[in-house]
């Protein structure tokens, strides 16, 4: 038995395409009946409403169409989806409700100016327009709360055209009883109050439709509001390690916003750290604004406090060089700096040797107070980085850390000691327990020292190891 899954998309179709039913149901329904009261009782301003559902009905039907449409996913053709069908939908019923208004202006005007007609102001004129109210009051919600759950353009047109329609439909009912009052009280020139009311309900239309234009027209061509862009650039702003947003793109397709966001970072950092920075900026702009499609592009830039040592860094690694055991030293006329180049092991050594000449002028170029550049290389790779060796007993490397320990300033204490021979040499590792408020620079003196005792002391040494940590763990 397949288990159905709830699909926050398909269910949003499905209510938006609903609530788009029911508004044509009820365009049809009331299309009809101010139709046949309109000219049974010869009201231009129940006709002028009747066109006016009429224009409904298209509105609607348009619309039902859009939100089906709209619904589709991307594809190769639609990369940021069909959502522009729902503005297309809104600027058609625009188009349709002025040429609308344009038919009963010109009406109007001709009963005020050249052939008046009388109206009979029944009841059932009356109970229409009451009616009409009821309904659009109804639907005009039922659409205004969908579009506002699923920010759905086409729908919102639909909830402020027929929310309109209340208004005309009241303006209409005014204009009938003036026609009533006319008849009873014998003063003929009331009976006009029908195509006054035509006409303001005209005035009314296109004031909304203008607005709805107007949007519609803003959404096709990429128009956001401004306090959306300023939502998006404060939010990316306010993460850690972005030191400023360069740019800021947004545009709507329907009820989709897609954010396109250029961020600096500092250019010492890492690939993996940028990365992040990015994805935190994304999730912060996708919570100012909910729903939001965003895209960030992390540009480094050169930040002012950069020093020599990070700027060596980060052109050797823009060489594909490693650089570390950086010397630099200060003198009346400028600084000189030694640095050790890790290169590719596969390499010869002309190829190397014009890899840190490049690397030497990129810095020079970088830092003008350098009057002296000296590399050393090191090959690296998995040969470089493997050494076979077998485990020994060595009485003598004992015997010296013991030793050390009351000869150095700061106490330590020693353990997994690992003491190999590779290719007739002693490689010596352990790790070194200080205490953890010790500033790191003094850590590393200690080490070195250890270190040089080891050499001096001991015949044969290679690589020696001290690895410097505090007792207990982090956090």
């Amino acid at each position: 038995m397949k288990q159905k899954i709830n699909d926050p998309a398909q269910n949003a179709a499905r209510e938006k395409r609903f609530v788009a039913l029911t508004s044509v149901i009820a365009a049809v329904v009331l299309t009809a009946v101010k139709i046949i009261v309109g000219i049974n009782t010869g009201s231009l301003g129940i006709l002028s409403e009747a066109a006016h559902s009429a224009i409904d009905l298209v509105a609607a039907l348009v619309t039902f169409w859009a939100v089906h449409a709209a619904c589709k996913p991307a594809d190769r053709e639609h990369t940021y989806g069909h959502g522009k069908i729902e503005n297309i939908s809104a600027l058609f019923e625009t188009l349709l409700l002025i040429a609308t208004c344009v038919w009963i202006c010109i009406e109007a005007i001709e009963r005020l100016a050249y052939n008046p007609v009388h109206v009979d102001p029944s009841i059932w004129a009356f109970a229409i327009m009451v009616g009409s109210i009821i309904i659009d009051f109804s639907r005009s919600r039922a659409l205004a709360r969908v579009a506002k759950k699923y920010q759905s353009q086409a729908l919102e047109a639909d909830a402020l055209h027929f929310s309109t329609d209340i208004w005309s439909s009241a303006v209409v009912i005014i204009g009938l009883v003036f026609v009533r009052l006319g008849d009873a009280l014998g003063i003929p020139w009331l009976g006009q109050a029908d195509a006054v009311a035509a006409l303001v309900v005209a005035g009314i239309v296109v004031w909304v439709s203008l607005r709805l234009g107007k949007r519609s027209l803003d959404d096709l061509l990429d128009a956001v509001p401004s306090h959306m862009q300023e939502l998006a650039m404060q939010a990316a702003a306010l993460v850690e390690g972005v030191r400023s947003v360069t740019q800021a793109r947004l545009r709507r397709s329907g009820p989709q916003v897609f954010v396109d966001l250029t961020l600096a970072v500092k250019r010492d950092f890492a690939f993996e750290r940028a990365h992040e920075i990015g994805d935190a900026a994304a999730i912060a702009v996708s919570k100012a604004i909910p729903g939001a499609d965003v895209v960030v592009h992390v540009e480094p830039i050169q930040s002012v406090d950069e020093n020599l040592t990070t700027i060596t860094r980060l052109i050797a690694a823009r060489y594909g060089l490693g650089a570390h055991a950086i010397s630099i030293e200060t003198h009346q006329n400028g600084e000189s700096i030694e640095v050790h180049l890790e290169v590719d092991e596969n390499l010869t050594l002309l190829q190397a040797h014009c890899r840190a000449s490049d690397f030497e002028h990129a810095l020079k170029s970088a830092a003008p107070k350098l009057i002296e550049i000296t590399t050393h290389i090191e090959p690296t790779g998995v040969h470089s980085a493997v050494r076979n060796g077998e485990p020994i007993e060595n009485q003598e490397v004992l015997v010296l850390i013991e030793k050390l320990k009351s000869s150095v300033a700061l106490p330590f204490s020693v353990h997994h000691l690992r003491i190999r021979s590779v290719q007739n040499e002693i490689d010596i590792s352990f790790h070194c327990t200080i205490d953890g408020q010790t500033p790191i620079t003094e850590a590393h003196s200690l080490t070195e020292q250890i270190e040089n005792s080891l050499r001096e002391q001991l015949p044969n040494v290679g690589h020696v190891l001290i690895h410097v940590e505090p007792p207990g763990r982090c956090g």
